[in-house]
């Protein structure tokens, strides 16, 4: 199998850091880039293994940029502390890495929200960029929702990327809010504008793609609530682009 690096940036993740680490056994190499953590994260991750650099944050896309830069081999194996890898997406690594087809690959990351892994909708399948040859791909820089940019095709590998977050609710509307803020301020540095039909327009036909079309509404409550949340996102980011418009 091509050697492979994984990668996790992590700050204060110690409660949910070993069962991440434990799912990436197969790796050649474990590499965690810390910013800062007192809770035990660093000598927890040493303790498992893992090649550990202690560094200064530099936002999402960078530090994670700053990290596959710092891996040991050029695949890489990008994951986040809440998240773990299923046994049915570790096989379809270790296949694809046999023989590489593609200089990257994605595959669905299932995510859980109110207690419960969420199938449909938004929630899923949630397909994420994560393992690449660096040499053909980079993460970029943005100020939210940073991705990996490939320079060639992309596959599809089978299995889900588990994702745990321990957020909770008031927690998660934070970030919400946090995000749109971050988004509504790229919007308006790149010369776009919003408008009222946008402002009414785009949480009505995010919540008719994800929750019907997508069948959202088979995750119950939770798709429900979660699908709110984001109908509410898309809002709040064209009401603060309008806001700082009229400003």
């Amino acid at each position: 199998m091509t050697p492979i690096s994984a990668v996790v940036i992590t700050r204060d993740a110690a409660s949910q850091l070993a069962k991440c680490l434990d799912s990436l056994a197969f790796c050649d190499e474990i590499l965690v880039v810390d910013s800062g953590s007192t809770d035990g994260t660093i000598e927890l991750a040493r303790r498992r293994g893992a090649r550990v650099i202690e560094t200064h944050w530099r936002g999402f896309g960078a530090q994670k940029q700053f990290a596959v830069e710092q891996a040991a081999h050029d695949w890489v194996l990008c994951v986040d502390a809440d998240e773990w890898v299923s046994g049915i997406l570790k096989d379809s690594i270790c296949a694809a890495l046999g023989a590489p087809s593609f200089p990257a690959y994605r595959f669905a990351r299932c995510n859980r929200f109110m207690g419960r892994y969420l199938r449909h909708g938004e929630g899923y399948p949630d397909l994420s960029l994560r393992l690449f040859d660096r040499r053909h791909a980079h993460w970029s820089s943005d100020a939210v929702h940073e991705r990996v940019v490939a320079d060639g095709p992309v596959g599809v590998l089978a299995g889900d990327l588990m994702h745990d977050s321990a957020e909770s609710l008031e927690r998660y509307l934070e970030k919400q809010n946090r995000y749109s803020s971050l988004a509504a301020q790229a919007q308006l540095a790149a010369g776009k504008k919003s408008s009222l039909l946008r402002l009414v327009g785009s949480p009505l036909i995010r919540f008719i793609k994800f929750y019907v079309l997508r069948l959202g509404f088979l995750d119950g409550l939770p798709g429900l609530v979660h699908i709110s949340i984001g109908c509410f996102a898309s809002f709040a980011k064209h009401a603060k682009m309008l806001a700082a418009a009229r400003r």
